[in-house]
């Protein structure tokens, strides 16, 4: 029964370089074994079961962090072509709703999508990609059903409301920013990528509105298995761009949007370690690239002759600015930069050089978001600006004149006082020596005596930075007297490309000692206690609280590990799984003995030893295609078989949903609540 150690079927044994390993709960991850679904079932029913006494708690969190959000709401109005484009939301429903005004913002509303009504009957719908073409009358459109991010694209006429016959399985979208389909110039013609077996993105498609999609142009076939391939159009909307990419190199290819037979011209051809990224600007090129320039360098190309040999220089690299991302405008050249830990915005004329000029914020510590800004002929930067102790602002950052105006920030309607938050960033010193970033938030007057419960969050890996930006819902753990900190530990880019470096393939364990550190500090400086210290990681985060729990389970009273990367080595070992190929160049591959040695160090499944742990929440999503959920599930069986100690261990598997949890904003709202509730009650703090 849950709670207790269940009886492992037959053991499957695996050897690699001589070392074999006994795997009690490899059967797990076929699905189809009605013994599989019992498990995830029954774990579910005992978590609810052992929490039952948290209900209250959990129904009054969701009160509070429903009251902390408009619910009846609008987005800032985008401007893209003729029209304005939103999203709203209404109180009581889960899900936005996609809209527009012609002209002028005093115009009818247009409701373009109501995901309300796609979502009916379902627990789960994401929208994928959501494009409308250049004479506006048509809309493309993914539905993301059940988490798997296996999108179904269909086509929706703008003029009369209906649906065109054909539609497409398979295909990739964008959950995150609805990327994923790009129109042709004549608004008849749209390109679109399909997923293979492993739901590696990797084949481009031309459709023409009205065609049998079974006799679509196949423009480009991704055949290496760790590279995946994106679709995008240049902000000049003169090229259909591909993006293909793995962890460390990359190519693109363009062909002119108003060429209707037109095929990809590569600009420049992959090399190992090269990374590059182009946007179009008149008849260049401008491209961010890392040859010779670990922090990247801005160059600029002939459209004609685009290749490296062509390159020219135009801001060198700097060591201590990381440049992350190119904006070009028809007369304005925005680059996103990140320089001392936090992100700067760097605009110039579009040659580069000249009226260059640094965006000024109103705090030390803080971080943005850039917006599409899909207007070529923009005199204004559109980004979210928020910082640990600020809301989410839209600000419009008037280019030639440098002012900043705030369009909309979201609002507290229960009440939100700032002045009553402290916001912190200090250091902690790493086993090497090196500084760690660390950023703080509590409520004013507390009192640094160790005895207060502390929320530590991290990721590093990707190179993707943990970002201090506002939570609303953190406010509940903030006034019952939480400290939360967030470690910018190596394997992200806060500090440029070599903090990334230093936190990937074999300098991996850097990640998990500097969160470490981190946490030796908060305790080091009174901020809090072990018994009272808490970590969340979700995905690779989820392998970092994973492997520092394993590594030093005396240091933490709580974890939460949500759809946790943790079975490092089966995962890294199987090329048939999503993300695996593409990978090696992040992890290493495991058929290298070096590569297998290092990640044995530190795969959490395979650290799991005999001794006492700290309460454990695991949650996983059966759909999820990202980190499958018998990864979660076998590391909370395996633990069951081996920890000595009476902490609670609870697995939460969501049957309806896949890598990032419910769909709905109030369900997710309930998931947080029921995250907090454990951290609340195991911590020991009032309700």
């Amino acid at each position: 029964m849950p709670g207790t150690p269940i009886a492992p079927k037959i053991p499957h044994e695996i050897t690699q370089h001589g070392q074999t390993r006994i795997d009690n709960y490899f059967w797990m991850r076929y699905r189809e074994d009605p013994e599989v679904l019992k498990y995830l079932h029954a774990e579910s029913d005992y978590q609810e079961e052992i929490l039952q006494h948290t209900q209250t708690l959990q129904d009054g969190l969701f009160v509070e962090m429903k009251a902390r959000i408009k619910e009846t709401d609008i987005s800032a109005p985008e401007k893209r072509g003729r029209y304005f484009y939103y999203t709203r939301s209404e109180q009581g429903r889960q899900y936005p709703i996609y809209c527009r005004k012609e002209a002028s913002l005093d115009a009818s509303e247009e409701i373009l999508l109501d995901q309300n009504l796609i979502a009916e009957g379902k627990s789960f719908c994401r929208i994928g990609a959501f494009s409308v073409s250049p004479d506006g009358n048509k809309l493309v459109y993914s539905v993301d059903p059940d988490g798997s991010e296996k999108c179904i694209l269909r086509i929706k006429n703008l003029i009369d409301g209906s649906l065109y016959p054909e539609f497409f399985e398979n295909t990739w979208g964008s959950v995150y920013d609805h990327r994923g389909v790009e129109w042709a110039a004549d608004s008849e013609t749209f390109f679109y990528v399909t997923r293979d077996e492993a739901s590696r993105p990797y084949k481009l498609w031309r459709h023409s509105l009205g065609c049998d999609p079974a006799r679509d142009s196949l423009l480009y076939h991704e055949t290496d298995e760790t590279f995946f391939l994106f679709v995008l159009k240049t902000r000049s909307e003169k090229y259909i761009m591909t993006n293909h990419r793995n962890t460390m190199t990359s190519e693109m290819r363009f062909l002119p949007a108003d060429e209707l037979n037109a095929e990809l011209k590569v600009l420049q051809p992959r090399q190992r370690g090269l990374e590059y990224f182009a946007e179009h600007h008149g008849d260049s090129f401008l491209i961010i690239a890392n040859e010779n320039a670990k922090n990247f360098r801005l160059l600029r190309t002939p459209v004609i002759t685009p290749g490296k040999e062509n390159w020219v220089e135009v801001i060198p690299h700097r060591e201590d600015t990381l440049i992350e991302k190119i904006n070009i405008f028809r007369d304005y050249l925005v680059l996103e930069e990140r320089r001392g830990g936090l992100k700067q915005l760097r605009i110039s004329s579009p040659d580069g050089l000249s009226a260059v000029r640094y965006v000024q914020f109103p705090e030390p510590a803080y971080t943005l978001f850039a917006s599409r800004n899909p207007e070529f002929d923009a005199a204004t930067f559109r980004f979210e600006y928020t910082s640990l102790i600020t809301p989410l602002s839209v600000i419009d950052f008037h280019m030639a004149g440098s002012e900043w105006e705030v369009v909309k920030e979201d609002e507290i309607p229960s009440g939100y006082d700032r002045t009553q938050f402290v916001s912190e960033r200090v250091f902690a010193s790493a086993p090497d020596g090196t500084q760690v970033p660390l950023s703080i938030v509590y409520k004013k007057g507390l009192e640094r005596d160790g005895q207060n419960p502390c929320l530590l969050e991290s990721y590093g890996s990707y190179g993707m930075s943990s970002e201090p930006s506002f939570s609303s819902d953190r406010l509940c753990l903030l006034e019952r007297g939480f400290v939360f900190a967030m470690g910018h530990i190596r394997g992200g880019s806060e500090m440029g490309r070599a903090w990334y470096e230093g936190g990937k393939m074999l300098n991996k364990r850097n990640t998990f000692t500097d969160f470490i550190a981190c946490a030796e500090h908060l305790i080091k400086e009174k901020y809090t206690s072990t018994p009272r210290l808490a970590i969340l990681g979700i995905s690779a985060g989820g392998l970092l609280v994973g492997a520092v729990m394993t590594m030093r389970p005396d240091l933490f009273g709580a974890v939460i590990a949500k759809v946790p990367f943790v079975d490092v080595i089966n995962s890294m070992s199987d090329a048939t799984i999503p993300l695996t190929t593409l990978e090696y160049d992040q992890w290493g591959n495991p058929d290298d003995e070096e590569y297998f040695n290092y990640m044995m160090s530190y795969s959490p499944y395979d650290n799991i030893r005999a001794t006492a742990y700290p309460h454990l929440l695991i949650t996983t999503g059966l759909n999820d295609p990202r980190v499958a959920y018998w990864e979660p599930a076998k590391f909370a069986a395996k633990l069951r078989e081996l920890k000595t100690d009476d902490s609670l261990l609870l697995l939460k598997t969501n049957f309806d949903a896949g890598h990032g949890g419910a769909s709905g904003r109030y369900d997710y709202l309930k998931e947080i609540a029921f995250d907090f509730a454990f951290l609340i009650d195991k911590l020991g703090v009032g309700s």
